[in-house]
């Protein structure tokens, strides 16, 4: 399909991070974009103030009259959307030209020089360091990111068509429609066994996703994953390897050694060793596409991160709120992690969403392993997305098997008393569903108090 022959794209499913940046991207090169989506939000808000029309209710007849015309129109879902849309079901009984998400995104970047970031933790926020890292050296590129920037207060980076730079999400096996020429694989823990029935399934995704790439393509994988490629890691002996780290004023400034040489006295402002880690594999694939390293310093030093990844909403002596997406066992390690060292000596109360009913039974005990740990422990209940109850798998059952003294589940409505009660110096949010929406309300409720 040659895209430049389609006119008006029509998106189901508009406000998804990654939806919404191909419509920013359609919308930037003058295609009439328009689309659907549940929910009312900061994302679609922001594409209506762009002139997208959107609508909220599943109705055929909601859809603007230029976007039924099936000559020049093409309609792009994402997996998210339940197969008795009425809509989608519309486009699909009626002929027209219907795509995922990830396939248009494979048709975008096929004719680019891609760089694609794999892997089930760390995608968002090394995808969005590479695509500033390399946006600061100035190459000619655009940048689909699962997150919204901090620099750029958007999720897509565009400056320009030779290169593209893509986040290779392994749900519905979504990055095997990608053939970059650069590419990482950040983890392979398990995930989305609603998808792929065991970890076996998932490790091989990511088995044929390296085979994906160009001929003379080159892989980075993190040390230690069961893949062939150019190695990276934290204090070892990778090909890339971070090297001598200290924390001065609440910055990692740390060495890298490459192949060729070391660079010494990086910048890096994001906390946690896992975004080491992340800051570690945008640098090396930056310089294995050409950068230097000169300029790759100073551009990483200027990075703000990415919303509702380690962002910090209150940050005063007396308290601080922190805002994270985790929503898997191994992210909420890391997110403690990354609270521990930044504040050892301080009271952190964590407030967790779970995420999915599926993936709350599948890594229940890994769970309450990682959530254990928190001084204390507010729990609210499932956000269930795309997911129908499964019975038994609720908040309470995880909450029963946590080991943790001060441990609660609350509702929405009890959140604010809850955490006034429990007297912490650090309030963490974390998960994947509408927990980012009670962000606004404990911030107005705790700037007064800080």
């Amino acid at each position: 399909m040659n895209l430049n022959n389609i006119h008006n794209i029509y998106f189901i499913g508009i406000g998804g991070i990654g939806m919404s940046a191909l419509a920013r991207y359609f919308h930037a090169n003058k295609k009439s974009v328009a689309g659907y989506d549940k929910t009312q939000t900061e994302i679609t808000d922001s594409l209506v103030a762009l002139g997208i029309a959107i609508h909220f209710e599943d109705l055929v007849d909601n859809i603007p009259a230029s976007f039924l015309n099936i000559e020049n129109t093409l309609i792009v879902y994402t997996p998210a959307v339940p197969a008795d849309h009425l809509e989608l079901r519309y486009f699909n009984a009626n002929g027209y030209r219907v795509l995922k998400r990830s396939q248009i995104l494979g048709l975008i970047t096929e004719h680019t020089f891609c760089l694609a970031v794999a892997g089930t933790h760390g995608k968002t926020t090394t995808t969005s360091i590479l695509g500033h890292l390399m946006h600061e050296c100035r190459v000619p590129l655009t940048a689909f990111l699962g997150g919204v920037s901090e620099n750029y207060n958007s999720n897509l980076i565009l400056n320009g068509a030779e290169v593209s730079v893509v986040e290779a999400d392994e749900f519905d096996r979504s990055f095997l429609t990608l053939s970059p020429d650069i590419a990482c694989v950040t983890s392979m823990d398990a995930d989305h066994l609603d998808i792929y029935g065991d970890s076996s399934e998932l490790k091989k995704s990511f088995e044929d996703f390296s085979k994906r790439l160009k001929t003379h393509g080159k892989l980075f994988v993190r040390n230690g994953l069961p893949l062939q490629g150019i190695t990276y890691g934290i204090e070892d002996d990778s090909d890339y390897s971070v090297q001598n780290i200290k924390i001065e004023n609440g910055t990692y400034v740390f060495d890298v050694k490459t192949p060729e040489t070391v660079i010494k006295n990086l910048q890096f402002n994001l906390p946690g060793r896992h975004n080491l880690s992340n800051a570690l594999i945008a640098l090396a694939m930056a310089i294995e596409y050409g950068c230097s390293w000169q300029e790759l310093a100073k551009a990483l030093e200027s990075y703000k991160g990415v919303k509702r990844r380690f962002t910090y909403h209150i940050k005063t002596d007396n308290l601080v709120f922190i805002d994270d997406y985790a929503h898997h066992p191994e992210e909420i390690k890391a997110v403690y992690q990354a609270v521990r060292e930044m504040y050892p000596r301080k009271k952190v109360l964590a407030i967790f969403q779970p995420h999915l009913y599926s993936r709350t039974r599948d890594f229940i005990d890994d769970f309450a392993e990682s959530l254990s740990p928190f001084d204390a422990l507010i729990l609210l209940d499932i956000y269930p997305a795309r997911e129908l109850p499964i019975e038994g798998v609720t908040s309470a059952w995880l909450l029963d098997k946590i080991n943790n003294k001060n441990k609660q589940l609350v509702s929405k409505k009890e959140l604010l008393p809850a955490i006034h009660n429990s007297h912490a110096q650090i309030i963490l949010t974390i998960g994947a569903g509408d927990i980012g929406e009670q962000v606004k309300h404990i911030k107005k409720e705790f700037s007064i108090a800080s």
